[in-house]
């Protein structure tokens, strides 16, 4: 019998039957997938897949295996099925995770042994707390040529207990991740499960050359902060083929935060998301809100989004700064949302009282097309800055149907500039309406 999980990702890929690989376009070719004739297993150093057996010792000494014995094309390092319990763990340069079917890698809830590390400089302190933060449940720092991947294996986060504290206010650092790259390129992850994050599920962060995909993120919708994948500062990010339900953003693409942001300086560019399914009390598909290093060259086409609170959010706020530039979003089911289509520039919190107000985000090139939806309760929502208007907004080929309260109109648009082709309900009188062909060239 089919596991839940199993279930959802194959119904996530349904539409492949009436396609042939050759009419699926994919992005995924990015990074060459290596073959590695080297294999070990965890139990070659001891692991035991018990679900009460502490396996930190075997994962970290199969590591420094890998690391130290620099095998030509590197190695493979198998997970049979088990529920492997561990702290967390860094990984290393030329290595594949691979996960059996049935395979659980767990963390554990004994907090004392999470090791705090630096706050990223592009953040400046940790995101919830300042000072540093806790590792990743999975972390790589500076690294290249790196695979997770497997037969539907999962990686669980166990992440209740920091969900529970959260709650109760009793965190003294910042949650971790449940997967972080760091510095490092040429990443895949693939056919895996990830399950109940503390934090954000995966975060690339100063890195290029990044491949996710036929990954399933489960978390429940009340879970604090679990964004699916959240690409930061990085460049060449390829997310395709994935099924995401969580607390929060599906996908959210950011680039630092107000003035550690502007300083570090490094934008997320030329990010493609697509055949995403998912849903989640908050947004779709996100750019934003830290996006002080500037965000530019993203595409998401071809995504399914069910009980949504927002299905599509660009979100910025003032002592941001950076360009939010060329963000093309096609394609797009919703059913059962809050909202629709938010773009908005006062979303987020800063990081301390040193953020430069006079910092304005510059929000210009934002095309929306083909979008349909369902029981969405309001259309939409442009909320520019007075001081500096959004510009070369286009939405086109948009009907998104619901019932709208008698105190809350279809579209609240201000602070925009813009053109509207065939998009009802009608949007606001901020966006010309172009009476033929589309606004997707608009420039």
């Amino acid at each position: 019998m089919l596991l839940p999980t199993t279930l959802l990702t194959l119904l996530c890929f349904f539409f492949f039957d009436a396609l042939s690989a050759e009419e699926v376009v994919t992005c995924s070719n990015i990074v060459p997938f290596p073959r590695r004739t080297d294999k070990i297993s965890i139990t070659d150093f001891g692991g035991v897949g018990d679900g009460v057996t502490l396996n930190t010792k075997a994962f970290r000494e199969a590591v420094y295996r890998i690391r130290h014995l620099h095998r030509n094309g590197g190695t493979v390092l198998f997970v049979p099925p088990g529920i492997y319990l561990s702290e967390p763990f860094n990984l290393t340069s030329h290595m594949t995770l691979y996960l059996a079917a049935g395979a659980v890698i767990r963390a554990t809830q004994d907090l004392s042994t999470w090791p705090l590390i630096a706050p990223l400089p592009s953040y400046g302190r940790g995101r919830e707390l300042p000072g540093g933060r806790y590792m990743s449940f999975l972390h790589g720092d500076g690294l290249e040529d790196v695979i997770i991947t497997g037969e539907n294996g999962t990686i669980d986060g166990h992440g209740e207990v920091w969900w529970n504290m959260w709650r109760k206010q009793t965190l003294k650092f910042t949650r971790p991740n449940l997967v972080e790259f760091v510095n490092s390129k040429n990443i895949i992850i693939s056919n895996v499960i990830f399950k109940d994050s503390p934090f954000w599920n995966i975060h690339p962060v100063y890195c290029s050359n990044v491949v996710v995909r036929f990954a399933t993120i489960l978390a429940p919708r009340d879970s604090p902060n679990t964004d699916g994948i959240d690409p930061d500062s990085s460049s060449n990010v390829c997310i395709e083929d994935s099924y995401i339900s969580t607390g929060d953003d599906l996908v959210a693409v950011k680039s630092g935060w107000d003035e550690y942001g502007i300083a570090y300086g490094r934008p997320s560019s030329d990010i493609t998301i697509r055949r995403v399914t998912g849903s989640s009390p908050f947004s779709g598909i996100a750019v934003g809100s830290e996006t002080s290093g500037g965000v530019e060259n993203v595409l998401a086409e071809h995504i399914n989004l069910f009980k949504m609170g927002v299905g599509i959010h660009i979100k910025t706020n003032t002592g941001r700064g950076g360009l939010i530039h060329n963000i093309t979003v096609s394609h797009v089911y919703i059913e059962d949302a809050r909202k629709g289509i938010k773009i908005s520039g006062d979303v987020g919190g800063h990081p301390d009282d040193r953020f430069d107000p006079n910092a304005l985000p510059v929000v210009k090139g934002i095309t929306i097309n083909n979008v349909w939806g369902v029981k969405v309760l309001q259309a939409g929502l442009i909320k520019g800055l007075n001081k500096a208007p959004f510009t070369e907004v286009c939405l086109s080929d948009i009907n998104l149907h619901g019932e709208t309260g008698p105190r809350t109109p279809p579209w609240q648009c201000s602070d925009v500039v813009g053109v509207a082709h065939q998009v009802s309900p009608w949007p606001c009188s901020e966006l010309i309406s172009q009476q033929s062909g589309s606004c997707a060239n608009f420039s």
